[in-house]
This record gives C-alpha cells, structure tokens and sequence, in this order.
C-alpha cells in the first residue's frame, strides 16, 4: 500500500480553480498548493486571483492567475491553453465558480434565470469538455471536481429556483460525465457544500444579496450550530483530488455541518 503522505502528494499535478480568489474557491486553491500541485487562480476579478496567486507564491507554491468568464467558450479554451503553456498539463478541474443572487420567481426575468444557469452550469459543461480533452490527450487520466450545492438535493430556502434548477443540473452533469469519462480514467465528483461563511454570503451577488435575517434562520437549522468554512471545503476537495479518492467517481459528498438532517 501507499504511504499516507504519498496518497496525499500532488506534485507534478495542475489544477485549475474557477470562481479560486475568494471564498471557498481560494479554500480549496489553497490546500491544493499545499498539497504540492502546481495552481491555477481563474476568476473574472482579476485584481482578486493575481492579489490569491501571489500570496501563494510567497508561500513557495506555484501558482498563476487568469482572467476568466466561464461561461465563455473561447475564455474557457483560452484558460486551458495558459495552464498547459505554464505548468505543461491540466491534472485537476474544480469547477466552483458560481452566482446565486436571490430572487422570487415572480419576479425573476428571463435574463436573471439564464445569467444563473450560464455561470453555473453551463461553465461545468464547457470546462469539463476541454479539459477531458487536455487531459484525454495526456494519456494520464485527471480528477473533476464539480462544487454543487445541498440544494441539489433540497431547496435551503425561497429565491433560488433558478441556483437550484442550475445545481440539480450540475448533479446529473457530474453523474452523466463520470460514466463517460471513466474509460479515461477520469474520475468526475461532486461536493455540495451547506451554507459557508464567504464574501458572496455576507455581500451582493451582482446586484442582489441573500436576505441577512433568512441567512441566519437558515444557520439555525444546522446541527454543528456554524457556518461552514472554505477550509471545510478545500479538504474534501484535497481528497477528491488525491488517491485518498481512488475508486471514486460520480459521487457527491455533502458538507453541511448536518443541515439536510434537519
């Protein structure tokens, strides 16, 4: 058997983090490079992943950031080539990069649903194609990491239809994806996290936040009586990432402190 500290050694491994300067994208990002891989900052704030990719540095990890709006073809492929012309391979995917802006359906425009769906769900379609495609090509199998949602499973609360339409989609995205992708030895998962304490829970997504008094009826319910934290997130993701993880795929780990018991 492996040792424990190889199982968990991700060097000469590329990762890319979408939505990775802030929140529990940088949560991940960072346990990722502390695992030896080599990462990859992609955000559309670009001030945000050059300010995450440089604290990192300055940690003796390697890591670049890049500009990206996943929900672009052309971006996505952009951000592709920019990995492998950097690091020389694409090892990782972790597609966190997502919008959640609370709205009733009442009064939710089409645009407002499909910007939702756009960001979410097409983006993991779209970054799954081409990195399959690098890692396909590299002969050496890969890991995809899709961070859903508990509400794939169940709605956490009202003004998300369109988040949750879009989560439920990445869901049977990682499942469908998983089956596919297995011959090439990539392993496609899932983590869906409960409510986590990060910049986009505290403050506006686009123009529209998450009610601060539903928020915390919300962290009521949960039985560990906290928010989650990025870190809650960026370990489950070092595992899924690793050999811990080895004969896994088109699974989802839930972590939410215990909230869908509830």
């Amino acid at each position: 058997m492996q040792p424990l500290s190889e199982l968990l050694n991700l060097a000469r491994k590329t990762a890319i983090v979408t939505g990775g300067a802030k929140g529990i994208g940088y949560g991940i990002g960072y346990r990722l490079a502390e695992a030896g891989a080599s990462v990859v900052i992609a955000d559309l704030d670009e001030t945000a992943a050059t300010k995450t990719a440089t604290e990192f540095a300055a940690k003796g990890w390697k890591a670049i950031a890049v500009k990206v709006d996943v929900s672009s073809e052309p971006d996505v492929e952009r951000m592709m080539a920019e990995a492998k012309a950097e690091f020389g391979s694409v090892d990782i995917l972790v597609n966190n990069a997502g919008i959640y802006p609370s709205e009733p359906i009442a009064n939710m425009s089409a645009e407002d649903f499909e910007r939702v769906v756009h960001v979410n769900l097409r983006s993991v379609f779209l970054t799954t194609k081409h990195a399959a495609a690098a890692m396909r090509q590299a002969g050496k199998g890969g890991r995809i990491i899709n961070i859903s949602s508990i509400d794939a499973l169940h709605p956490s609360m009202v003004g998300l239809a369109h988040y949750d339409a879009s989560k439920h989609g990445v869901w049977g995205f990682t499942k469908n994806s998983a089956l596919e992708l297995a011959a090439d030895k990539i392993w496609v998962n899932a983590i869906a996290p409960g409510g986590v304490e990060t910049p986009g829970t505290t403050a506006a997504q686009g123009d529209k936040a998450v009610d601060p008094q539903v928020m915390q009826a919300f962290m009521a319910k949960i039985p560990m009586h906290r928010m989650g934290q990025p870190d809650d997130i960026g370990k489950v993701a070092v595992f899924l990432a690793s050999d811990m993880a080895s004969y896994m795929t088109g699974s989802q780990i839930v972590v939410d402190g215990g909230a869908l018991l509830s």
